[in-house]
């Protein structure tokens, strides 16, 4: 057995539990607080976080020994990658394990926005009957703004082709051709906001990145556009979209992702015209188990020196 120990902070599933104890010492503490992080990361070679998990500059003083860290899912922004560059540590991920479940919550929160779903549940399970209040849209004909289109963007598109939708795509980092092989037309961003029906956005948050629909950028967009986003908190300014809520020029909003998380009874959170879900869109069985493996195998081959598949930082 190898003297490698290993941190687990958020839990992990069974599967990728296996795969780490077979090379090394496995310790669940899920749920601890960050305050007691700080005072057990300095007896591990690797510490595994999912979202919650804070990874400071603190944790990286205080994990004298640890080699790397890693996130069970996508997004590191929870990790301060230059604390963990400064101190040698290498930061990996698993970006493969959530493309599909991500892509099939932003398809479920787009008919349930335009098909008004929730809403008519509920007044279901209040004993009312309004069919006439619940005119919805069509998916198909309209067009839809992929702003990201990477793995879980080029996903939404391809599923939404089964639609019959028209596929416009902004990001600066694909090439024209690549974005054509995925399905989609290359456009400015300027060009997306007004032209699409819906817009959906899936791109990590950066400094770029944060408010990039803003008030500014609503005022471009078509009266009575859908907004959904199961990307991250902070890439959409909630008191624009609010604003354009409350005016009319969004018709309604799909989000499982908020600035701050839990993000409490907000005025958004509360708006009838705007779907709320607690960041769910990698919570599927099959997404978990992916995650777990490829986290497990990735954490594994950084501690042994191997050739690294996701390596962030």
């Amino acid at each position: 057995m190898s003297a490698w120990k290993i941190l687990l902070t958020d839990g992990l599933e069974e599967n990728g539990k296996a795969i780490l104890r077979s090379k090394a010492e496995v310790v669940d503490q899920s749920g601890i607080s960050a305050e007691d992080l700080l005072n057990v990361v300095g007896d591990y070679d690797a510490l595994i976080v999912r979202g919650r998990t804070k990874v400071t500059a603190a944790v990286f003083d205080a994990g004298k020994k640890l080699k790397v860290v890693g996130r069970a899912g996508v997004g590191v922004d929870n990790i301060d990658l230059a604390a963990a560059k400064a101190h040698g540590v290498t930061v990996v991920n698993s970006p493969l394990a959530t493309t599909v479940a991500v892509a099939e919550l932003t398809l479920s929160l787009m008919l349930s926005m335009v098909r008004e779903i929730p809403r008519a549940d509920a007044s279901m399970k209040a004993g009312k009957w309004l069919k006439k209040e619940f005119e919805g849209r069509e998916l198909y004909g309209k067009t839809l703004g992929v702003i990201g289109f990477g793995r879980i963007g080029s996903a939404v598109a391809a599923r939404a082709k089964a639609f019959e939708m028209k596929i416009l795509a902004y990001d600066p980092l694909v090439p024209a051709e690549e974005i054509a092989k995925r399905g989609g037309e290359q456009v400015s961003f300027d060009e997306l906001l007004a032209q699409s029906d819906v817009i959906t956005m899936h791109m990590p948050l950066t400094a770029d990145s944060r408010n990039l629909l803003n008030a500014e950028a609503f005022n471009k967009m078509k009266d009575g556009v859908y907004i959904v986003c199961a990307a991250r908190g902070g890439v959409i300014d909630e008191d624009a979209l609010l604003e354009a809520l409350n005016n009319g020029k969004v018709s309604g909003a799909a989000l499982d992702v908020f600035a701050t998380e839990p993000p409490g009874p907000t005025a958004l959170v509360a708006h009838p015209r705007v779907i709320d879900t607690p960041h769910v869109g990698a919570q599927t069985v099959e997404a978990q188990a992916r995650a777990a493996n490829d986290i497990a195998e990735e954490v594994l081959n950084a501690l042994e020196g191997k050739p690294l598949r996701w390596k962030v930082a």
